[in-house]
């Protein structure tokens, strides 16, 4: 059963608005407004033939950037109906959360990372940001979606607080600074970045956790990469395949598994909905403006949990991320894309037509940052096609 709206959800009713005005629907909230939005952007259908771990061609059970995406988005909505939280909102911050991603998965961040070193890097959460805000041409009024200020909001800090209020980086970025495709925005629209996100986007993001530790074991098993009673070395999961033997004796991999990755679901969920109660409970924030200031994050994992599911990801890296198949595969998808951001520097005339306008003005960041942008938005697919169009070979990626 679904918990009332709490006083510290998001209201639709008192957003903050839009950057661009625009006359309110008439059968949607603001909220439903932007999920709706992103569902039917171009960047949403792209994640369909985007890596995860696997590249598209390795089989069709495997997830894909937008399979990982609907499973965070249905683990986002169970939390936050349990926790009293605008549902809506919620599900627009788990579906656009990945859409910044490049082709390749990390591998791809990395390599356009190393190509635009010097002209700003490249950071999968301000491509969203550049997304959603401008390379989305599909309304006549406006570049982008136009998506509410909380839904921004959402989409740059759901990790956290970027800065100090004095504006120093902090986290992720202390090294680097905060991207410019995101310092570039406050200028139009301050978001904030001082403050802690609201719960919803806090949800989507530990949804992002929950999904991937799931669906990567259970890919991984399907991979082949390790087996079932690997897993064993770990407590959690050594204690939820102990009780799936329990209950059903003589059951086959395949099932246990499958058993495995929903009781882990399970489990973490219900670690966090009773961690995110304890500390609500305590901070007793009376709004969303409440949540933002509060100073600390409010969802969590139980420490228990917390220590579990760190256990998770350090068997996935050793044992998944960096095995010697999956890192050959990863390290010749870098080439492509190192290949053709270097193509497209040195012939221009390669890129498509709508992708040349305004090259003779701008400036070399400008024009490092607009192949950046074009080769951000392929598909695996589509980079590997346009290798084998301007180069004799193509690494296979098998």
């Amino acid at each position: 059963m679904a918990a009332p709206r709490s006083a510290y959800a998001c209201d639709p009713d008192r957003s903050r608005g839009r950057l661009f005005d625009e006359p309110p629907s008439k059968t949607r909230s603001p909220f439903r407004r932007d999920c709706d939005r992103v569902i039917h952007s171009t960047a949403f259908r792209r994640l369909k033939h985007k890596t995860q771990v696997f590249v598209f061609h390795e089989g069709d059970h495997y997830r894909t950037r937008l399979t990982h995406t609907l499973e965070v988005a249905q683990i986002a909505r169970a939390l936050a109906r349990q926790l009293g939280l605008d549902e809506d909102l919620t599900e627009t911050l788990a579906l656009a959360h990945d859409l910044g991603h490049p082709p390749f998965g990390h591998a791809g961040e990395r390599a356009l990372d190393v190509c635009l070193e010097h002209h700003g890097g490249f950071d999968h959460n301000a491509q969203t940001l550049r997304i959603v805000a401008s390379l989305e041409h599909r309304y006549p009024e406006f570049d982008g979606l136009n998506l509410t200020w909380e839904s921004l909001e959402g989409i740059v800090k759901h990790n956290g607080p970027l800065t100090t209020r004095d504006g120093t980086a902090l986290g992720r970025y202390r090294a680097r600074g905060v991207p410019s495709g995101i310092l570039d925005y406050l200028a139009s629209y301050d978001l904030e970045l001082w403050s802690f996100a609201s719960l919803e986007a806090q949800v989507a993001a530990i949804a992002d956790d929950i999904a991937y530790d799931a669906h990567d074991i259970d890919d991984g098993l399907r991979a082949g990469l390790f087996r079932l009673d690997d897993l064993k070395v770990m407590p959690l999961t050594a204690g939820l395949i102990a009780e799936i033997d329990r209950h059903y004796p003589g059951l086959d991999d395949i099932r246990r598994g499958a058993e495995l990755v929903r009781e882990l679901i399970s489990y973490l969920i219900g670690a966090v909905i009773a961690e995110a109660r304890r500390r609500i409970e305590i901070a007793r924030p009376g709004s969303a403006e409440e949540v933002r200031n509060y100073g600390d994050g409010l969802i969590a994992f139980s420490a228990a949990a917390a220590q579990a599911e760190a256990e998770i990801k350090a068997f996935l890296k050793q044992r998944m991320y960096r095995h010697p198949r999956v890192m050959r595969v990863m390290g010749d998808a870098e080439t492509i894309l190192f290949d053709l951001f270097a193509r497209y520097q040195k012939v221009p005339g390669d890129l498509p037509p709508e992708w040349l306008s305004g090259a003779n003005t701008e400036t070399e960041t400008e024009r490092a940052r607009r192949i950046g942008n074009f080769i951000a938005g392929m598909t695996d697919r589509f980079a590997m096609t346009e290798h084998q169009r301007l180069f004799d070979s193509t690494p296979d990626l098998r």
